[in-house]
């Protein structure tokens, strides 16, 4: 995936500032693919001139005889978008499409070690950051938009590899199938979608990372080994909104009538967020896979309870 708007740059052409307009025309003549030209002056920052505004002023009335002689940077942009070759794409097309109308399709200039680089038309920006999105979208969990298996792998492996203490939280719903066999797949979403939304406001710190693993499974992965005032947040958060997901009848009874295997009705209590919790520190854990085990098999013992709970070694909050 393409991150740097410099990895997309194209060489341009460059010409003097006191460069006289006939040349630009033979230049532009000569190639007729060429769509701009950076101006340069050894006291001044690169200018630009396109081939559209070249030929809107020298193709005036008068302009040709007016201009022919004189020198470009009469007619350069002295202030085009001028941006890093490590600049994001993602932000330079933002940057692109904020510049005054009569710019939005001018070439973006690239500069690298303070020289300029090269250029990128807004052809070339828009489709890669359409590339970027459409690869982004298939690394996101398509009901809550949340980094799915790849990227949990990936920000695993590395949280591993920087030897730092971290903590692993492992989240899931208990009784969720119930709640979708009574109240329907599109509850069932919206529930998922609302405890997305809870997570992300818990973890909305720039170094935590949060994933949706499928199902009403989720992964936390955050420095440190601070999560228990967190875990609690959202434990709170969560039995709060479950309100609007009962019935008045369901929710102040705390259980629902489902059928079991056997086909008989029995009671139910209502969903409730489990979080497993595992600290890596000291090498107490000798890869991703042992990390993993161990949280599933706490995730198991918090699940053994009816309300929402964390559990860490050694003990359980409710």
């Amino acid at each position: 995936m393409m991150a740097y708007i410099g990895e997309i740059a194209k060489g341009i052409s460059c010409m003097k500032d006191c460069t006289v307009c006939s040349e630009v025309d033979d230049l532009f003549q000569q190639e007729p693919g060429l769509q701009g030209i950076v101006i340069m002056d050894p006291d001044k920052p690169p200018a630009l001139i396109t081939r559209t505004k070249f030929y809107q002023k020298m193709g005036t009335r008068y302009g040709y005889n007016l201009y022919e002689n004189r020198p470009i940077g009469l007619l350069a942009n002295s202030s085009p978008l001028i941006v890093d070759f490590f600049a994001s794409v993602i932000e330079v097309s933002k940057w692109a499409m904020e510049r005054p109308d009569d710019e939005v399709y001018d070439d973006v200039v690239v500069k690298k070690d303070g020289n300029v680089y090269g250029a990128v038309s807004i052809k070339k920006l828009l489709t890669t950051v359409a590339d970027i999105q459409t690869e982004l979208a298939s690394y996101l969990n398509p009901l809550t938009r949340l980094p799915g298996n790849t990227m949990i792998d990936e920000h695993l492996t590395s949280a591993f590899e920087q030897q730092k203490p971290f903590t692993l939280l492992y989240i899931d719903l208990d009784r969720f199938k119930a709640y979708n066999d009574s109240y329907g797949f599109k509850k069932g979403d919206d529930l998922l979608r609302e405890t997305a939304t809870i997570l992300r406001s818990c973890f909305d710190r720039s170094d935590s990372f949060l994933g949706h693993i499928g199902g009403d499974d989720f992964i936390v992965i955050i420095p440190g080994m601070e999560y228990e005032s967190s875990c609690s947040a959202i434990i709170q958060q969560f039995d709060d909104c479950l309100r609007s997901f009962y019935t008045k009848e369901h929710f102040q009874q705390r259980f629902i009538y489902t059928e079991n295997r056997s086909g008989q009705l029995e009671e139910m209590a209502l969903v409730a967020i489990s979080i497993a919790a595992v600290t890596q520190h000291n090498g107490l854990f000798g890869s991703v896979e042992e990390l993993v085990n161990e949280a599933t098999r706490l995730k198991k013992i918090c699940k053994k309870r009816s309300e929402s709970c964390f559990y860490t070694e050694p003990y359980m909050v409710v």
